[in-house]
């Protein structure tokens, strides 16, 4: 009998999950993660953290779950063995009539191509699914990371505020080249 050594591809494939319930253990976890949420410090002093209990959950969970094309929210999971990597999301912003957007990767999962592979499928799900006219995303120039994931997928820069960089991606952009 041969020995084999089974190797995980650098980057495994990526699904949308809508959570349940019963999955908000996942978002608390990273939301109390400083790793993860070391972006936010500058809102949320000293590490970023947001507080977020079970009840909180109980009372999010109704608002974001279920409500497309006005909110949208779904945890990235990794489909080969089922775990969660990170969350994506969009809501409707009237006053900009645009639907602005997040992604957030749990940060022992980042550096494998998460990143790019999630973005890709919130756009799938906002265009082609929900049929929005428009996505907005928007943070500090120094995330280079963050801002070439977004260019890849097809953002364009539409300039700063406040010394925030703007991002804007239109379902006729996306659709030309995905």
């Amino acid at each position: 009998m041969e020995n084999t050594v089974k190797t995980r591809p650098e980057t495994d494939e990526l699904r949308l999950y809508i959570p349940k319930p019963e999955d908000g253990w996942f978002y608390m976890q990273m939301l109390s993660d400083p790793a993860t949420m070391a972006y936010n410090a500058p809102w949320f002093p000293p590490d970023g953290c947001i507080p977020f209990t079970e009840v909180d959950w109980a009372d999010w969970y109704p608002d974001w779950i279920g409500q497309e094309p006005e909110r949208f929210y779904a945890y990235l999971q990794r489909v080969s063995d089922g775990a969660f990597v990170g969350g994506v999301n969009f809501y409707y912003t009237p006053e900009r009539d645009w639907w602005d957007m997040g992604i957030l990767l749990y940060a022992p999962e980042r550096g494998k191509g998460y990143g790019r592979q999630g973005l890709r499928l919130l756009c799938e799900q906002a265009f082609r699914v929900n049929g929005i006219a428009r996505l907005h995303n928007e943070f500090e120039p120094a995330r280079a990371a963050a801002l070439n994931i977004h260019k890849a997928v097809g953002f364009r820069e539409t300039g700063t505020e406040n010394g925030i960089v703007q991002l804007v991606l239109t379902k006729g952009e996306y659709l030309q080249h995905a």
